[in-house]
């Protein structure tokens, strides 16, 4: 079998002799580097194999018209796609199977949009000191690793050639893994499932009916990133089948709080056309850093500790209101079957009798407008339980079998007439 190649993308003129160090390590360990060149602003020090002015071609301008644009953060982001776009193609001829990167934030910048063009499970590895900060915009709810290097990435000493040669190991490894055994191994129907603390007991019964009757379950974790990760992912066409139980998110998007995962969360299922059963869990709390990152105005709310680190504020009528607006526009424009449930006896562990944030007013406001906003294609299923009621995971998870089987029947019957 050939080596598998390892694509090193990055400013080759400012970061050459970096980058070639990151390159004889990926050799040594037995992959092939492909160096890919995007700097813009001299020639690359080292010799590379694709040009800057190749991909500035492929971003449909020049390296001299970027030059004199004097703009570094628009030639990023036209550098960054057309690589992403190279990548793609190169990877549909099983020719790269891997990347990596390393530098400051403009080539973390770099990093991920030229991820874009490989699917998950190629491994992405970025090497660079806005590691330590907030990765999501270089993350970007793929399946990224981050090493952070202690030292910016400026020239060779004790530190950085040390941090720039386990990376290349590491990335020589995972892309000798994928070219051997391919991208994922998938044996049976993919169910993606969403889960907070505060709905675990619920998922996790879910996701063991749901395995016990063969389907593989991935479980993501409603912060933000995970929401946009599964999103991301069922756009990609892996996923058969989305048991939508957390929808937290939505409330941060309404509240301002520090997990929203974007505009777009609860519209990926909908729009792929799979069969969805979707829920409440946790619409009761926005999430906020510690106690002293709350915003003043937001003080004197219904607030609780979960931990040192992280905050929760209960939402109230006017915020659940909107919530439960915006997730009925969501669900109405599901080209497939949606079934949406309400647990009229709480959304969260914390949202129950006696609990820090029970709220009858606030949950009434949740439920009435998903009422009165849900159209006719949506299944509406309502129940006296409480979402972590062992009962309410049983219904769940037979609703959305009920939908699958339902779905299939129409597909086949449709692909009869056809």
């Amino acid at each position: 079998m050939a080596a598998p190649v390892v694509a090193i993308v990055g400013s080759f003129d400012t970061k050459g002799v970096e980058l070639r160090c990151l390159a004889d390590a990926v050799t040594k360990h037995g992959a092939a580097p492909l160096l890919v060149d995007c700097g813009v602003l001299g020639e690359p020090s080292v010799e590379v194999d694709v040009a800057a002015e190749a991909i500035a071609e492929r971003a449909g301008t020049s390296l001299a018209a970027l030059r004199d644009d004097n703009d570094r953060g628009a030639a990023v982001g036209a550098l960054g796609r057309a690589v992403a776009g190279l990548l793609r193609e190169l990877h549909n001829k099983d020719e790269v199977h891997g990347l990596v990167a390393a530098g400051g934030s403009n080539n973390a910048t770099l990093f991920a949009l030229a991820a874009e063009g490989l699917p998950f499970g190629v491994p992405k590895l970025l090497v660079s000191t806005v590691a330590a900060g907030d990765t999501r915009p270089y993350v970007n709810a793929a399946d990224v690793s981050l090493l952070y290097p202690i030292v910016d990435i400026e020239g060779l000493n004790a530190i950085s050639r040390n941090v720039l040669r386990r990376a290349g190991a590491s990335i020589a490894a995972m892309a000798s893994e994928v070219a051997a055994t391919g991208e994922v191994d998938r044996t049976s129907d993919v169910v993606a499932a969403t889960m907070f603390g505060v709905t675990t007991p619920c998922v996790s019964a879910a996701r063991e009916q749901l395995e016990a009757g063969g389907d593989e379950v991935l479980v993501f974790h409603a912060t933000g990133v995970g929401g946009q990760s599964f999103e991301r992912l069922i756009d990609t066409g892996r996923i058969d089948a989305a048991l939508d139980i957390t929808t937290t998110e939505l409330a941060d998007e309404v509240a301002g709080g520090t997990l929203s995962a974007g505009p777009n969360r609860l519209e990926a299922a909908g729009r792929v056309g799979i069969p969805q059963v979707v829920s409440t869990g946790a619409l009761d709390m926005a999430n906020f850093g510690p106690l002293a990152t709350v915003p003043p105005s937001l003080r004197d709310r219904r607030l609780y500790a979960h931990n040192e680190n992280v905050t929760l504020m209960r939402i109230e009528p006017g915020e659940s209101r909107a919530i439960g607006r915006m997730l009925s526009d969501k669900v109405n424009r599901a080209r497939g079957p949606v079934a949406v449930l309400l647990p009229l006896g709480g959304v969260s562990a914390l949202d129950c009798p006696g609990g820090e944030f029970e709220h009858p007013k606030s949950n009434a406001a949740l439920f009435d407008a998903i009422r009165q906003g849900v159209g006719p294609a949506v299944e509406l299923i309502e129940t006296d339980l409480h979402v972590n009621d062992p009962a309410f995971a049983e219904l769940a998870v037979a609703t959305l079998t009920r939908l699958r089987a339902d779905h299939t029947e129409t597909r086949r019957h449709d692909g009869s007439r056809a």
